[in-house]
């Protein structure tokens, strides 16, 4: 799905960019970079990013999760906002992808600070439950149909108040039409439905990006 809010017109979102972005000239190669590849859509946002950074500070987040790291940006962004003793594990299987992610997190100066794990990712969760728990801040982007086992495996190893970012909520839409029934759209829904009713959590469903839901371990 496209980065950009499918809710958001051109006008508006060049004018926030314009406006409010910030982002440091190693984001910036690693977003033009990142552009000019086939499954460029897969990308966050900039501006998503930068809301992430805000939240990872406001909560003073020290040790974060990341599932689905595609070339890096997310996690780059959140290893600028944790103080210099802080951590990432960045769960992900490609490997041509994370080398695009290495060069840049190395350009930043963040990558003593990003422990990539090249498995699957319930593999890696599993493993980090084995450790010790109670992370600050998890963000989920990956494989969509697994996004409920990832989600259950991050809540447990999230400390109460931390927070989960779950991208692609919305899926450009689908999640609201009942007549699309493939599996990506069918488990974004469902995730969607089950996290509304969850009473372990505090939860927000924002318009950001492809849909970003924001939830809190109570």
């Amino acid at each position: 799905m496209n980065s950009k809010s499918f809710l958001v017109p051109d006008t508006i979102y060049d004018y926030i960019l314009k406006t409010t972005l910030r982002e440091t000239l190693v984001q910036r190669a690693l977003r033009e970079r990142t552009a000019a590849m086939p499954q460029a859509r897969m990308q966050t946002g900039p501006d998503q990013l930068q809301f992430m950074q805000l939240l990872v500070r406001a909560i003073g987040a020290r040790r974060c999760i990341e599932v689905g790291v595609y070339t890096g940006a997310s996690a780059l962004a959140v290893a600028l906002a944790i103080p210099a003793d802080g951590t990432i594990v960045a769960c992900d299987v490609n490997e041509e992808y994370t080398a695009i992610a290495k060069e840049f997190w190395q350009r930043a100066g963040v990558a003593n600070k990003i422990d990539l794990r090249l498995a699957p990712g319930e593999e890696t969760l599993n493993a980090l439950l084995a450790q010790q728990g109670d992370y600050d801040f998890a963000y989920i982007d990956a494989d969509k149909t697994n996004y409920d086992a990832y989600y259950e495996l991050v809540l447990r190893l999230l400390r109460r108040g931390g927070l989960i970012a779950i991208d692609n909520v919305l899926w450009g839409g689908d999640v609201a039409n009942s007549a699309e029934t493939d599996p990506d759209t069918v488990a974004l829904r469902k995730l969607n439905e089950k996290i509304g009713l969850d009473e372990r959590v505090d939860t927000s469903l924002l318009t950001i990006g492809d849909g970003l839901s924001i939830v809190r371990k109570r």
